[in-house]
């Protein structure tokens, strides 16, 4: 049964959404006389939502006008949705044939607001596989793909990363200081991948390698993972070959030409 508190919050939303729709159609913006008009709610109310999506930079206020209109936040939200649909369109048959290459689940995922998120899944054909869901996030400092993106990025962002998100420790294999992790990063970066050894979870494996853009920047994360139990060395090497080796294609449609 929905509280009372949460009924207000639902609403809350629902407003707030209705003004973003409401400016969405009026390109030249609207005050808040006539946002309230249509909306049917009281100017107190209709301000204290202007003021909140504001903040979070959703809207805007024309200086002049005094109008809002619609805010930069949207467009960089367009701008990983765009993104996140245009790497998955590119990648998702070249994770086919990678699961078919070596048996182990791909997946894809782009680093956001510090952790991972994963926004695409190749299961492997084996009964027994590792458990994960598209939409899923994880922390970058002890999963393959995490690693694999921030070995690319500058060591300050690193930091603020760590300093958001901590260093909390998964398994007894977890990185939990950041001068290992700084290590391991460098040594990432001179290998052309990175590795999993049940850091983030008991019993798996993971082989990952950074997706670059056009001007080098790690823009997604590619990785194989398995149980440990067949991800022998032999396994091991087919991984780490393939990973990066389609990591690169999937960098080549980006217009990557490192």
């Amino acid at each position: 049964m929905k509280t009372p508190r949460d009924t207000s919050s639902v609403q809350s939303v629902d407003r707030a959404l209705y003004v973003l729709e409401l400016l969405k159609e009026n390109v030249d913006g609207l005050g808040i006389t006539e946002l309230a008009h249509r909306m049917g709610l009281a100017k107190s109310t209709v301000h204290r939502l202007l003021t909140s999506l504001k903040n979070q930079g959703y809207v805007r206020q024309d200086p002049q006008s005094e109008c809002y209109l619609l805010g930069l936040k949207l467009i960089e939200l367009g701008s990983v949705v765009s993104q996140s649909l245009e790497i998955r369109k590119i990648a998702n048959p070249i994770m086919n044939q990678l699961v078919l290459e070596t048996g182990e689940t791909s997946h894809l995922v782009l680093l956001q607001e510090g952790e991972v998120v994963y926004i695409e899944k190749i299961e492997s054909p084996y009964t027994i596989r590792m458990y994960s869901l598209i939409g899923k996030r994880a922390p970058v400092h002890c999963t393959g793909v995490g690693k694999a993106i921030i070995a690319h990025i500058p060591e300050e962002e690193v930091r603020k990363i760590v300093e958001q998100k901590g260093l909390p420790r998964f398994t007894a294999n977890t990185i939990t200081s950041f001068d290992e992790l700084i290590a391991n990063l460098q040594e990432i970066r001179e290998r052309g991948y990175s590795l999993d050894e049940e850091e983030h979870e008991p019993g798996i494996y993971c082989v990952a390698a950074p997706i670059l853009n056009h001007s080098g920047q790690p823009v997604a994360g590619l990785s194989v993972s398995g149980p440990t139990m067949r991800m022998d060395e032999e396994k091991i090497r087919l991984c780490m070959d393939r990973v990066v080796f389609y990591a690169r294609e999937i960098s080549k449609h980006l217009g990557f030409r490192g």
